[in-house]
């Protein structure tokens, strides 16, 4: 039970990230997908644990018109979301869907499937099951975590944090920032072509208000993995930062292009 939807991400989330989503998300991958797409019948594209419908926004206009988007996710308030921005030469289906037990029927007569910031909120076997109802389509999986943050001004405690943070996101057995590792293996195996490519956030002053919505998370999630962590201090320290415009911070993710 591991997607987007049911980790309880917030509207308000969603729309504070979709910018730094949008500049950080592959444009070459994006543009090779669209040259091996086919261009004289209507796309119909799947849009796994699709939240409020970012990748949508971002992908419908770098690809071939007519489209048809099927967008999955467990959360009915943020599938409303998705529907409510009309996007041109495209139309929208909604569909409430665990896509941690995603099966082939689900994306039936899908040209393309896509994904955004989920395949490191699965477990090995929910990749693994996710990945096989998939098989024989093109798949655009963006940001994943790797597990990299790198903060400027650095800090003594900024390792010990990271460190914490990535424990926390295998808890459970989720895969966290192993996943790209993980998918990249599964479809190597099964003979597809994996292209990998970094979509790291780049977040400055511009982004302080992400900064600061992020930072907290990620060191909640750190000091929870780890309660001998002496935060307090640091925490204010670098909310202090991201306010005076002071803190700058890459997130580090990679978007996957599956061609099979």
């Amino acid at each position: 039970m591991s997607t987007q939807a049911i980790a309880g991400v917030s509207p308000d989330w969603l729309a504070l990230r979709e910018p730094a989503d949008a500049a950080a998300r592959s444009t070459e991958l994006a543009g090779l997908l669209e040259r091996r797409l086919p261009t004289t019948d209507r796309l119909v594209i799947h849009d796994l644990g699709a939240g409020s419908g970012a990748m949508g926004r971002w992908l419908a206009p770098r690809l071939p018109a007519p489209q048809h988007w099927v967008v999955h996710d467990r959360d009915a308030e943020l599938l409303d979301l998705a529907v409510a921005v009309p996007r041109a030469s495209a139309t929208v289906e909604v569909r409430h869907s665990d896509i941690a037990r995603l099966t082939p029927d689900d994306v039936a007569g899908a040209s393309l499937v896509t994904a955004s910031a989920l395949l490191d909120l699965l477990t090995a076997d929910e990749l693994g099951r996710t990945l096989r109802a998939c098989r024989g389509r093109p798949l655009l999986l963006a940001l994943t975590v790797v597990g990299r943050v790198d903060l400027v001004p650095g800090d003594p405690l900024d390792a010990r944090v990271g460190a914490a943070f990535n424990a926390h996101q295998r808890r459970g057995g989720l895969l966290g920032p192993d996943a790209v590792a993980a998918a990249s293996a599964h479809f190597h195996a099964a003979g597809a072509e994996v292209l990998v490519r970094p979509s790291p956030w780049r977040l400055g002053p511009p982004e302080a208000d992400l900064i600061a919505g992020w930072f907290v998370g990620w060191l909640d999630a750190a000091c929870e993995q780890d309660p001998a962590l002496d935060a307090d201090d640091y925490r204010d320290l670098r909310l202090a930062q991201a306010a005076a415009g002071a803190l700058a911070v890459t997130v580090e993710h990679a978007d996957l292009l599956v061609l099979p």
